[in-house]
């Protein structure tokens, strides 16, 4: 970090700028970009496609996207433009591409989330696989020595086991493509104990069951964990939980989306973090990034689509062989 931001009070993002850097080694992923009609948005796709983490696709009305990039000062000459009449338009013009083989990856632009999930998990027109959609939390937090994974916060509002199992495996399968070998996932509820009045504490107790008997793989499980159990050793030693992922957590499975959100803006608010996210089960990654992102953490968020997209494009030739 230079001086002069050590005197302002920056803070490095390695954890991120590590992310960035892994993805660069792979080809940049033809992304089409839904309705990027507002500057943080363009500005966005700009930025990823000059580090080669994208090659963007911009879906939305042509005059509107010309005249933010005008306003902007932002060269998009190099990018397609496909027109589209308004941002439900550009969403359902977005997953077209993607259906069409054009497109890898989808990035929200400036419309609202659930205009592009509904066109993502359309039943006619959509990109639904047989797995769960499922949204994840990347989370670059100061204080602790490796990324976290949070899901889900941000789609599955009251997920049902069934649910949580994709849930879980999608997340698992997310940090094999971040290049996480040792995923250890903690299944967290308001207790370390299997209480049947507290039915999180049930499903995390079945999902480790799950885990065992390899219905779900690629991970280490543990649960019910509390927070403190799952991130602190000190408090899994306290409560005497010896297993491999008390204390050293690197994946987090919250309850239901309320508890996931309330984590998720804790870390962000009161620890500094910054949170990357991407959405998991449908064909293809979908990139959702908040206005109020910094710059930073919308890079991180292609940069783990470029890596999901890579993954399966190794996965897919090893199918091959």
């Amino acid at each position: 970090m230079s001086e002069a931001a050590m005197k302002a009070g920056e803070r490095r993002h390695e954890k991120f700028e590590g992310l960035v850097e892994r993805a660069q080694r792979y080809p940049p992923v033809p992304t089409a970009i839904a309705h990027p009609c507002d500057e943080v948005s363009l500005q966005s796709a700009v930025e990823a496609a000059r580090l080669k983490l994208i090659v963007p696709i911009l879906v939305g009305p042509a005059s509107r996207i010309a005249e933010v990039a005008a306003q902007g000062k932002l060269d998009i000459s190099p990018f397609e433009v496909v027109d589209a009449a308004h941002s439900h338009d550009s969403a359902a013009k977005a997953v077209g591409l993607v259906r069409a083989g054009r497109a890898e990856a989808l990035m929200k632009g400036s419309l609202h989330t659930d205009e592009l999930m509904g066109e993502v998990v359309s039943r006619e027109a959509g990109l639904r696989t047989a797995r769960r959609v499922s949204h994840c939390f990347i989370m670059d937090v100061p204080a602790y020595q490796s990324a976290l994974i949070v899901t889900d916060a941000a789609v599955n509002i009251a997920p049902t086991l069934s649910d949580k199992i994709d849930i879980v495996q999608n997340g698992i399968d997310l940090a094999h493509a971040l290049g996480v070998s040792d995923v250890r996932v903690a299944i967290l509820s308001a207790m370390e104990t299997v209480n049947p009045g507290v039915p999180s504490t049930v499903e995390a107790a079945a999902l480790c069951k799950m885990a065992e008997r390899g219905q779900i793989t690629g991970g280490v499980l543990d649960g019910p964990l509390a927070l403190d159990n799952a991130i602190s050793p000190q408090a899994a030693a306290i409560k005497k939980i010896v297993s491999p992922v008390a204390g050293r957590a690197n994946m987090l499975v919250v309850p239901d989306l309320e508890a996931g959100n309330m984590l998720a803006k804790c870390m962000s608010f009161l620890s500094g973090a910054d949170a990357a996210g991407i959405v998991l089960g449908a064909r293809v990654p979908v990139i959702l990034t908040s206005r109020a992102d910094v710059l930073i953490t919308r890079l991180a968020s292609c940069a783990v689509a470029q890596l999901v997209a890579a993954a399966r494009r190794a996965d897919a030739a090893a199918a091959l062989h």
